[in-house]
């Protein structure tokens, strides 16, 4: 049974910097895709930020230079490291994991229940 748990959100004025952490069980963690994604009140859920099996990114336009993503296999947790906030990166982030290499696509196949970032 997959598992992903995510934490690390908070409130942060904007300039500010947070860091999500995802942990992950339940399967072999290094050889599948992650990534985070956001969603905001009203709006659809979007990729933020994305790393293939074989350390490969991708990020959406909206956070290049600002967000990093990163993992650790042996610790099986995926992090991403927030920098420079916006009011706009206000949303609940979550992460995404998946056997294939989806990178910012919304069709992961296991999802975190997520955590919540608001800037002000």
């Amino acid at each position: 049974h997959v598992q992903l748990v995510e934490s690390g959100g908070g409130s942060v004025q904007a300039g500010g910097s947070l860091s999500l952490s995802c942990t992950v069980s339940g399967y072999t963690y290094s050889r599948h895709s992650m990534g985070w994604f956001r969603q905001a009140p009203g709006k659809e859920r979007e990729g933020v930020a994305a790393i293939a099996h074989d350390g490969t990114t991708s990020y959406a336009d909206s956070v290049k230079g600002r967000f990093t993503i990163s993992k650790d296999n042996a610790e099986n947790t995926l992090y991403l490291q927030m920098n420079n906030l916006s009011p706009e990166d206000t949303a609940m982030y979550y992460c995404a994991a998946d056997r294939f290499n989806l990178q910012l696509s919304r069709y992961y196949t296991n999802w975190g229940r997520g955590t919540q970032v608001t800037v002000s």
